[in-house]
């Protein structure tokens, strides 16, 4: 599926649909897997949950700008809060991209990407911080990451972001339908 440039860029919403159940936002073609992958983790006594799905190029530049401005927490490569306070503008910016991308070149404006918990170990009044200790053994969410490392490629969902180190760093919450965001990947490139 071939994403024209203002759908790569989160500039359009032509080629996404919005659901009611699950409350969430999907490109076309990963709206029927994402369903079968969900209908299969319920048989299974997970209630997966979409968090965050598409996100326009307007709604990435409030988060980017508010993480620059100290709005919202900035993170290091640990995951651990840091204090913005004397850090350069060039150091704001390049502590950003270790968790968000640059408005116009999220994944997410493809519709292919969802982060996801689970539902049934969300306790009341508990938001999600899509932090990687949620997902790890003893995590609220735990149980739907091993399901997912077992089940999701069945379904053309894939892990982008596994490895630490340089670039955007570990999000097992962050799954990528791989029929879409593969070509979209490479006509970014």
């Amino acid at each position: 599926t071939r994403l024209d440039a203002d759908e790569l860029t989160g500039r359009a919403r032509t080629h996404v649909v919005d659901l009611d159940a699950p409350p969430c936002t999907l490109h076309r073609a990963a709206v029927e897997p994402f369903l079968a992958m969900r209908a299969d983790a319920a048989r299974d006594g997970i209630d997966l949950v979409p968090v965050s799905s598409f996100r326009d190029f307007a709604r990435q530049a409030l988060i980017w700008n508010a993480k620059f401005r100290g709005e919202r927490t900035l993170l290091d490569r640990a995951g651990e809060p840091l204090d913005p306070t004397g850090m350069t503008p060039a150091q704001r910016v390049e502590t950003i991209l270790l968790w968000s991308a640059l408005p116009g070149a999220s994944r997410h404006h493809w519709g292919s990407d969802i982060d996801v918990a689970e539902g049934g170990a969300i306790a009341r009044g508990y938001r999600p911080k899509l932090e990687v200790a949620e997902y790890r053994r003893g995590g609220p969410f735990a149980a739907l990451s091993a399901w997912l490392g077992d089940n999701m490629r069945r379904f053309g969902f894939y892990r982008p972001y596994t490895r630490r180190g340089r670039g955007v760093q570990p999000e097992p919450w962050h799954l990528s339908y791989a029929p879409v965001a593969r070509p979209a990947l490479e006509r970014m490139s």
